[in-house]
């Protein structure tokens, strides 16, 4: 990358309807890469762990069926949230930019939200909570995801791609490593992450540049926002529909597992609570690691063969079959073997697929904070989806979790499946 700063767009504030031609520094990479950690580790934290432990904690009989609601309509709220405010950000008007309100503000909300949870002592409470931290967190998402189009130029968009990628897994790790650590203090569960995350997202905000003058199409005012504005045509838009969907369906097989997956260790391997805590880090720590090593190694990878598809088609396939080793696991090594070939597909699809779509949208930047918000709806929709389709599942084969990873499995396949039809892109 471009080892001088003055060509860095740390320094550079190109137009929101420009394409990035000055390569960025690692400077930068890191900065963004930092914020993007903080923002999943406030936003995953509870959505993996702290959530359902809270849930536990309030209604032990019922935690099941309660965790399965709160996590549906938390979930519903993301998806309304962020398309809504990746146009609101595009279209902003600010001496402080564009993108910058949506983030600091949205923090501010989320960690407020999370800390009503931690010290409520009311389901309903607890999930109107979530629904604002969801609603918060996803103003920042969407802010955050259009910075890549609008800053980063088509040739590192493979590499900083992959490092971006790494950051979720990299959250989740974090998040579980303190949760495990706080597993008895709800309040500090919660708030760690959270104050951390807040820390790490105004960091970036107040270094990188933020244009505060938006273009002729970022002119017409907000308040004309309507559906009709956020309707992207498939039919004119076939490939951006196409990665929506595959996107979708990869995170529908991963929604899966992350919903249950502390119950799946409670009841398969018969952990205490308190221990599942222990042994839920130590596995997501190990895929964390291969995302991240399998992220970067494939973005750089696709940016040296000038291909995108074969990667996020290989990874998709291959998280699948992580999918269907988890299923079969009998004992708590093939567990771990089945969560580790997970992650190296996962590093892969989204070491790359942020890459892919920015070059789907590459007519359409004036556009890239609604469109990439409509991408993020894939991430979301699955919440919504997800705990309704595993209670269904769970209730028919008797509390056994193998046809719930199976048809994890099964949506993970399809995903890569999706990926055949794109023209755009190679």
């Amino acid at each position: 990358m471009d080892a001088d700063p003055q060509r860095s767009s740390l320094e550079a504030q190109p137009g929101p309807a420009a394409m990035p031609a000055s390569k960025v520094t690692w400077r930068f990479v890191a900065i963004y890469a930092f914020g993007y950690t903080g923002l999943w580790l406030a936003l995953l934290t509870p959505s993996l762990v702290s959530i359902a432990l809270r849930v536990h904690q309030l209604a032990p009989a019922t935690a099941k069926q309660d965790l399965a609601l709160v996590i549906s309509v938390g979930a519903l709220f993301a998806v309304v949230g962020n398309p809504i405010f990746g146009h609101l950000s595009d279209r902003t008007r600010s001496r402080f930019g564009r993108r910058r309100p949506w983030m600091v503000g949205g923090m501010i909300c989320g960690s407020a939200a999370l800390l009503a949870i931690s010290l409520t002592h009311s389901l309903t409470l607890l999930l109107i909570g979530w629904c604002v931290a969801q609603l918060a967190f996803n103003a920042v998402l969407a802010s955050m995801v259009a910075i890549f189009p609008d800053q980063i130029p088509e040739g590192q968009r493979g590499t900083v791609s992959g490092v971006i990628a790494l950051t979720l897994p990299l959250g989740q790790a974090l998040g579980s490593i303190l949760v495990s650590s706080f597993s008895g203090s709800p309040l500090l569960s919660f708030m760690v992450p959270a104050i951390l995350g807040t820390a790490a997202v105004f960091l970036f905000a107040a270094i990188v540049p933020d244009c505060p003058h938006a273009s002729q199409v970022a002119r017409r005012t907000a308040v004309s926002l309507s559906l009709k504005s956020l309707w992207v045509d498939p039919r004119e838009h076939p490939d951006f529909t196409w990665a929506c969907l595959s996107r979708l369906l990869l995170a529908m097989g991963s929604a899966f597992v992350t919903t249950y997956l502390p119950y799946y260790l409670i009841d398969k391997f018969a952990f205490h609570a308190d221990e599942m805590a222990g042994r839920l880090s130590e596995a997501v720590v190990m895929q964390t690691l291969l995302m991240i090593l399998f992220g970067i190694v494939g973005g750089r990878l696709s940016d040296l063969v000038r291909r995108r598809k074969v990667f996020v088609l290989a990874g998709a396939v291959l998280y699948s079959v992580g999918l269907l080793a988890v299923a079969n696991a009998t004992t708590y090594g093939a567990f771990l073997a089945g969560m580790a070939t997970m992650g190296i597909g996962h590093g892969i699809y989204f070491g790359v697929d942020l890459a892919l779509v920015s070059e789907i949208l590459r007519t359409r930047v004036h556009e890239s904070g609604k469109d990439l918000g409509l991408l993020n709806i894939a991430n979301t929709v699955p919440q919504i989806v997800t705990p309704a389709v595993g209670s269904f599942v769970l209730l028919r084969a008797g509390g056994d979790f193998f046809p719930l990873f199976i048809v994890a499995a099964i949506a993970a396949a399809l995903s890569a499946v999706t990926i055949l039809p794109l023209r755009s892109v190679r």
